[in-house]
């Protein structure tokens, strides 16, 4: 079972997919989001979908959004993956580096992303995003984390490494909260039904071309532990989103050619779907 919100910009509703067939979800909820993933609202999904209470809808030629609306804070992960911190030219870390994005960044998974003005470094990272379901506050166990986990999307943390890296006061955030710079989804899918998230195969391609190939089983640091360490500084909020990382292969790297207008990304998760997105100009 996966969930999507399909529509304009700011006026997405949300739909159920479930063997190839979409559902609207509008009789049980106007949107996919944090009060409704705190409310146990996936499963109550799964009860009114089996009691008949869905109507079938075609959603051919309709726009695909974000599977979860505007997070409260989309939390990040810096090198978590040790040969993308090799490529970085870092050691890998001794605990979970953490950086934000704006929230505005997050857009669907085939609208464009926007080469910001001034830009000579626009980079691709596929990544495991894991929404927020329960509040997190000074969690005491891995377990505890585990449960505050909501489900899965597939993220792009789209990053101008030039603002984030060669700009004075190092901050990170410069270079990833740029207009359009997070595409997430296509889908959502409920922790239920993904029960190890190590376990995923994450790829990407430009033009075409791959770039990324790993799975996070690569991780240093698991979903659990990332939910538990960020737990310790910070409180999490349900419909939050927080990026795990990229592995391995992206334009930093000094490998590829960074992006360019008219340049065409796509990011693949195994289960959670694949992005597909052209860039143009801010």
């Amino acid at each position: 079972m996966k969930f999507l919100r399909v529509g304009p910009p700011g006026a997405e509703r949300p739909v159920l997919l479930e063997d190839g067939r979409h559902y609207d979800l509008t009789p049980l909820t106007a949107e996919i989001d944090g009060r409704f993933l705190a409310g146990d609202g996936p499963r109550q999904a799964r009860v009114a979908l089996d009691a008949g209470e869905l109507p079938e809808v075609d959603i051919v030629g309709v726009r695909i959004g974000a599977p979860i609306a505007r997070p409260g804070a989309v939390l990040c992960i810096g090198q978590n993956y040790a040969a993308h911190a090799a490529e970085s030219g870092d050691e890998p870390p001794s605990e979970p580096i953490l950086f934000h994005k704006s929230p505005n960044t997050v857009v669907g998974p085939y609208d464009d992303i926007l080469i910001p003005r001034s830009s000579t470094k626009t980079d691709w990272e596929v990544e495991l995003g894991v929404v927020i379901g329960k509040r997190a506050r000074y969690l005491e166990s891995l377990n505890e984390a585990r449960a505050c986990v909501a489900g899965y999307v597939t993220s792009n943390d789209v990053s101008e490494r030039a603002f984030q890296l060669g700009r004075p006061g190092g901050q990170w955030s410069k270079g990833k909260s740029c207009e359009a710079f997070n595409p997430v989804g296509p889908w959502f899918v409920p922790a239920y039904e993904m029960p190890d998230p190590q376990v995923l195969g994450l790829r990407s391609w430009v033009n075409g071309e791959p770039r990324q190939d790993s799975k996070t089983a690569d991780m240093i640091f698991t979903v659990d532990e990332i939910i538990w360490h960020l737990s310790q500084f910070l409180v999490l909020e349900p419909g939050d989103l927080v990026n795990t990382g990229t592995p391995e292969g992206v334009a930093l790297s000094g490998r590829f050619e960074y992006l360019r207008e008219g340049d065409v990304v796509e990011v693949e998760i195994a289960g959670l779907g694949r992005q597909r997105t052209v860039c143009g100009q801010a």
